[in-house]
C-alpha cells in the first residue's frame, strides 16, 4: 500500500483517468455518435468526471444548453450507457470498463443561488458596513 491517508483526496492518476474519460464523452456528445433523437437535440456540456479509486466506476455530472429537458437528457443517456462504457473503454484503454453513472450537475444553480443572495440589497448592505468597519490596508490594530 502507498502511505496516502483516505482524506488526502483522489489520486493523481485518478483525477487524470477521469480528466481523459470527460473527454472521451464530451467528443461522443459533440460529434453526435450516440444514435438517439434525445441527445441530437440537445447541447450537452460534461462538466466533470469523477472516477472511483480502482476505476471501476465513474459518475459523470452533465449539463444541457440552459437546462433545458435535463431529465429527458439524462434518461437518454442512462439508455445508451452500455454504448458509451464501451467506447470510453476502448479510447481510454483501461483494463476495465467503468461503469457510468449519470447525473444533472447542480453546482451551476448553486453559484446562481449564492450570486443573487449576495446581491439581494441587505446583504448588500451588511457587506458595506464591514468593509467600513476593518481597515484599508488589511492590518489589524
Amino acid at each position: 500500500m502507498q502511505g496516502r491517508s483516505d482524506d488526502a483526496g483522489p489520486s493523481v492518476r485518478v483525477l487524470r483517468v477521469g480528466e481523459q474519460v470527460r473527454h472521451v464523452l464530451a467528443e461522443l456528445l459533440q460529434r453526435g455518435e450516440v444514435h438517439d433523437d434525445v441527445l441530437a437535440r440537445h447541447v450537452i456540456s460534461v462538466t466533470e468526471v469523477r472516477m472511483s479509486p480502482d476505476l471501476r466506476h465513474a459518475t459523470v455530472f452533465i449539463k444541457s444548453l440552459l437546462g433545458a429537458d435535463e431529465p429527458a437528457v439524462l434518461q437518454a443517456l442512462r439508455q445508451n450507457s452500455a454504448f458509451l462504457q464501451r467506447e470510453v473503454a476502448r479510447r481510454v484503454r483501461m483494463k476495465y470498463a467503468a461503469r457510468l453513472k449519470f447525473l444533472a450537475d447542480e453546482s451551476f444553480d448553486t453559484a446562481s443561488h449564492i450570486d443573487k443572495l449576495l446581491r439581494n440589497p441587505h446583504v448588500a448592505q451588511d457587506l458595506h458596513a464591514q468593509d467600513l468597519d476593518s481597515p484599508a490596508d488589511g492590518a489589524s490594530a
